[in-house]
């Protein structure tokens, strides 16, 4: 059994398994709870949900349009000297590329990969703050304007997925749907190969054990037994589970996450008030030096306040369970918790706001119902 994350292969594919434990067997769930958040020793890490696929070139496909995606929504984390470069005009685009030339340059990115994808990025991030119709015109031309062969695309990608996360190694984590005929898993295998191959991720399966495809050599993963004991102890069933988007990835400290529009969203609202002075979004929280640290949405460090924005995937029984054990936590260690969803900050925007000030009002002055300083 690998000891920790970092000891898993990259460059290969391998799957997932949890040992001796039949409980776990087949539980992406289990695996999903262990690395969120990511532990320190772990590769940069994305989780793909495969879509139906007739050809390992189309699930290749499908995979690299979404990791480019996700740098795009990252930027400029990858980047972060552009942090100041701003606008779609032709001296900011000139500026970002040729800041992405000279760090390509200096270090192992492809310098053109880089510098397309960087000012695609600008566009992107452009567009996102209500730039002209015509300006986000310009930027989808400019992403059309330049085409890399997929073995480019996958090895820059996999750079800019370490660079941005601050990892010497990238990992995909595959969730391997359920029934999956001989010939879809072949597909899915081989696509899962190429992508290790040429852009050097460690690919990890995990979900259903591969049972047409024999070359793939089983791993244990390093799960903690708070997630192994919290597997065992939560029947399957409840709530029906929404479906996982195609691709998920970590946020990054300090911002809101960047694939979720609930957390921008809710920034943009927080910006002009005031009262929501020294918030912090996606800090590590731990009990003490031993204890295992959980990832926090939003935190008010002062008022020992704590808002999680949750999205469907909090619906199901054991992330539903995970979360309740994460707040009686947080409790435990003098902070009041407060939970919205994605719906409620996306259509009731100004509910959320009032609620917001009302919670930390009352942390501020020890009013709220189990703050720590009542």
């Amino acid at each position: 059994m690998a000891r920790s994350w970092r000891e898993l292969p990259t460059g290969r594919v391998v799957y997932l398994h949890a040992g001796q434990d039949v409980h776990l067997h087949g539980d992406p769930d289990a695996v999903t709870l262990a690395v969120d958040p990511l532990p320190d020793d772990a590769p940069a890490l994305v989780t793909y949900v495969p879509r139906p696929a007739p050809t390992p070139a189309d699930v290749v496909a499908d995979v690299l349009r979404e990791l480019e995606s996700a740098a795009l929504a990252m930027f400029p984390a990858w980047l972060p000297e552009a942090g100041g470069i701003t606008g779609t005009g032709g001296a900011a685009v000139a500026a970002v590329r040729a800041l992405a030339l000279r760090t390509g340059s200096g270090t192992r990115h492809f310098a053109p990969f880089l510098a397309h994808l960087a000012a695609r990025a600008l566009h992107e991030r452009a567009a996102l703050g209500g730039v002209t119709r015509g300006a986000v015109a310009e930027g989808r031309t400019a992403g059309r304007a330049g085409t890399f062969p997929p073995e480019i695309r996958a090895a820059g990608l996999a750079r800019v997925l370490r660079s941005g996360y601050r990892r010497p190694e990238a990992a995909i984590l595959v969730r391997v749907p359920s029934g999956l005929p001989p010939a879809a898993e072949e597909v899915l295998v081989a696509a899962c190969e190429w992508l290790a191959h040429h852009g050097g991720f460690g690919v990890w399966l995990t979900g259903p054990p591969p049972r047409s495809v024999d070359r793939i050599e089983s791993v244990a993963a390093p799960i903690p037994e708070d997630v192994a004991t919290l597997v065992r102890e939560i029947e399957p069933g409840g709530a029906e589970e929404s479906p996982l988007p195609a691709l998920t990835y970590p946020p990054l400290a300090g911002l809101p996450h960047p694939g979720s529009a609930a957390e921008r969203r809710l920034e943009a609202a927080l910006s002009p008030c005031d009262w929501a002075a020294g918030r912090e979004w996606n800090q590590l929280h731990a009990s003490g030096p031993l204890s295992n640290p959980i990832r926090v949405d939003l935190l008010w460090r002062t008022e020992r306040c704590v808002v999680e924005i949750d999205g469907p995937e909090h619906l199901g029984p054991l992330r539903r369970a995970a979360d309740g054990l994460r707040d009686q936590r947080l409790r435990r260690d003098g902070y009041a918790v407060r939970r919205f969803t994605n719906e409620q900050v996306l259509k009731r925007v100004s509910t959320v706001l009032a609620e917001l000030e009302r919670f930390l009002h009352q942390c501020r002055n020890g009013t709220f119902e189990g703050s720590p300083h009542a």
